[in-house]
């Protein structure tokens, strides 16, 4: 009877040193808090990631400003993605990113849309409508839209009509959704929207340069979300971000 006892020990023990390899090889998650403009690209990116042997990705969309004051107050995220340098840097100043791993991903455009049956073709058209733009108190597609109107000298005569959005994409449902005859949102989400259309595109030099940063957090100790912020800078990814109308931006 000891005999079989210390077989079955002595089997057990092979068993777990055979599987032990295998356990140390399986990739952690990698949670990413990524800017809502992100979603379509961001999705495609990371199942891709995956399939080339990468983790399995785990995105939570929202308004950067929302995201950083999650990770601020303890939210468990591996990377930060933002839609603005603002809130990127925000969190390097608190010390909650990874300074060393920050670095510029990508660029946008910001662009006015309307219901795609529409003939809006102005923000002068509002007709008494709403203007959905992201909350341009702290979302930087609305901070951006903001600068916009102000620099081309229409602000004051739109401000009393914005409808304010949690995220820009909330402001692109509006306009969607026909709940606002005009919105500002950033070409990339015109493009994944087929029930809008873009009816003017604001010029560069009127609002601050829409510029994508992206970091790992400071809590993170997780190596897979370093390979895949290797992977979204790379080639193989940049052709996810160009087919959504994002501009893939140099090291």
């Amino acid at each position: 009877m000891r005999n079989v006892i210390r077989f079955r020990a002595a089997a057990a023990a092979i068993v777990l040193m055979a599987l032990s390899p295998f356990q140390a090889t399986q990739a952690q998650d990698v949670v990413v808090f990524a800017a809502a403009s992100l979603t379509n690209a961001l999705d495609e990116a990371g199942q891709l990631f995956e399939r080339q042997g990468g983790a399995h990705t785990k995105i939570s969309y929202a308004a950067s400003s929302a995201l950083a004051k999650q990770i601020e107050s303890g939210a468990p995220a591996d990377m930060f993605i933002s839609a603005d340098l603002d809130w990127m840097d925000y969190l390097e100043q608190h010390h909650l990113i990874q300074t060393a791993t920050r670095k510029n991903l990508l660029g946008n455009r910001l662009v006015l849309v309307a219901p795609a049956e529409s003939d809006a073709k102005a923000v002068g058209l509002l007709k008494g409508g709403r203007l959905a733009m992201a909350d341009p108190d702290s979302v930087p597609a609305g901070k951006y839209g903001k600068a916009a109107l102000e620099k081309l000298g229409v602000w004051n005569s739109v401000r009393a009509a914005v409808a304010p959005a949690e995220s820009v994409r909330v402001a692109l449902l509006f306009v969607s959704r026909r709940e606002t005859p005009l919105g500002i949102v950033y070409a990339t989400d015109a493009a994944a929207d087929p029930r809008v259309k873009i009816v003017g595109v604001f010029p560069p030099d009127t609002h601050p340069p829409i510029i994508y940063p992206a970091a790992l957090t400071a809590d993170s100790k997780n190596a897979s979300a370093a390979r895949l912020l290797e992977f979204l800078g790379s080639a193989a990814a940049k052709p996810i971000f160009e087919k959504q109308g994002f501009t893939v931006l140099g090291p």
